[in-house]
């Protein structure tokens, strides 16, 4: 009889051919989908062709230029020809051209290449986000990533999980973004290094998807290697008739091992900020008003979605976004941009006043879209805020929920949707 054994390790024993792994052992895995992007790929495609010449399987391998397309100059315009011409060369199913594409970590769920049970490898740090799914999905370099073109495997250290029990039910305003920051607060940027995060508990179980989605994808903020949430009926609410092939939901045995059990009350979570310049440093926003602040963008893998958007227009409507601010929206896929169509939220946004821009990471890391001067400050719902992340180094990145970010663009400073009655 196998070992008692957590989410994870489960996930990838049956993609080792095991009956049991344990924390610490390295294995070979079979992989279901391996993912880049026009930053990471044109590395991945190099080191694919130097392997075998061509990919493992043309419908697992996902290519999604978001980073700084639509081209923002020659040399993205180059990366992303690379990506193009190969996908193109390869027959690879899933390549998703400007126009279709969106920002990789909330298409890929969305269109419904992912799924509970998957091992998947993405050269991007926050391809964790699909463990809100059911999955193990992590982040890997570029040449691991190409090498999992080629071959369809990939090695892994089996790591050890730390079981997060969020408990009890979350104040009005508090969402997942301002759950994961309270995490990252508690344990800090490197609290589950090379660790899977398990979330469970009554406050995760009724957040809706897209507020899991923005948990799971802040994962690697705290070190882990994936963040995992199991599988329940919105989950798979979520993700039948959605996603593409069969799905195995897995789950931690009662006795399995944890390298820590840590419960947190959902009472104690506010609305929260993290201070630059990393996403540990923590706040209540009730605390953080004298923070005057010259940029607000309200987008990316982490708070793109559609439920973020909503939020978002919730805060702006019928009103004007401040001055002195400049306030990026940015929906994360062509379809969540239909939707604020379809629903009246870029009406929201343009009545607000705000730049509403087309599916692209963009600002997040600096690329462009949203770029910093010197000594100005953004409020973002971002995943990061390392010196010089969206801008000059001595420009300063706090992150926050969309209602937040949006309250903080009308008032001129950080603050609360409350302060704006």
């Amino acid at each position: 009889m196998a070992r008692p054994m957590t989410m994870a390790e489960k996930i990838l024993a049956a993609h080792a051919g095991l009956d049991e792994v344990r924390p610490g052992q390295l294995i070979e895995c079979d992989l279901d989908l391996v993912l880049a992007n026009d930053v990471t790929a044109p590395i991945a495609i190099a080191k694919a062709n130097e392997v075998t010449g061509r990919v493992f399987d043309p419908e697992r391998v996902v290519l999604v230029p978001d980073h700084y397309v639509p081209n923002k100059d020659i040399k993205s315009a180059e990366q992303a020809k690379i990506v193009r011409d190969f996908a193109k060369a390869q027959g690879v199913t899933h390549y998703y051209e400007v126009g279709c594409m969106g920002v990789e970590h909330a298409l890929l769920p969305e269109q419904g290449v992912v799924g509970a049970g998957d091992l998947i490898i993405g050269a991007d740090s926050h391809t964790c986000t699909y463990g809100a799914l059911g999955a193990f999905s992590t982040g890997v370099g570029s040449t691991d990533a190409g090498v999992g073109m080629a071959t369809g495997k990939a090695w892994f250290k089996v790591p050890e999980t730390i079981k997060f029990v969020v408990d009890g039910k979350l104040a009005p305003g508090v969402t997942g973004k301002d759950v994961i920051l309270h995490v990252i607060g508690l344990i800090g940027v490197d609290g589950a290094l090379y660790k899977a995060m398990e979330f469970t508990g009554s406050a995760i179980e009724a957040l809706p998807m897209d507020e899991r989605l923005s948990v799971s994808n802040m994962a690697i903020e705290a070190g882990g290697k994936a963040g995992l949430i199991p599988v329940d009926d919105i989950t798979r609410a979520y993700m039948d008739g959605r996603v593409e092939r069969p799905y195995t939901a897995y789950y931690s045995d009662d006795d399995a091992e944890f390298a820590q059990v840590i419960t947190i009350d959902a009472a104690d979570i506010v609305p929260t900020v993290a201070f630059p310049h990393l996403p540990s440093n923590t706040r209540p926003v009730a605390e953080a008003r004298d923070v005057t602040i010259d940029q607000a963008v309200i987008g990316s893998c982490t708070n793109g979605r559609l439920d973020d958007m909503r939020q978002a227009a919730a805060v702006l409507r019928g009103r004007k976004v401040h001055p002195d601010v400049r306030c990026i929206v940015i929906p994360a896929t062509q379809q969540v941009y239909r939707a604020c169509i379809d629903e009246g939220l870029m009406d929201v946004f343009l009545d607000a006043n705000c730049a509403v821009s087309t599916p692209t990471c963009g600002p997040c890391l600096g690329g462009y879209m949203g770029i910093l001067a010197a000594g100005e400050r953004a409020i973002a719902t971002t995943n990061r805020n390392f010196v010089g992340r969206m801008g000059d180094p001595t420009s300063e990145v706090y992150l926050s929920s969309p209602a937040v970010a949006a309250a903080s663009a009308v008032l001129g400073h950080i603050g609360l949707p409350e302060d704006l009655d």
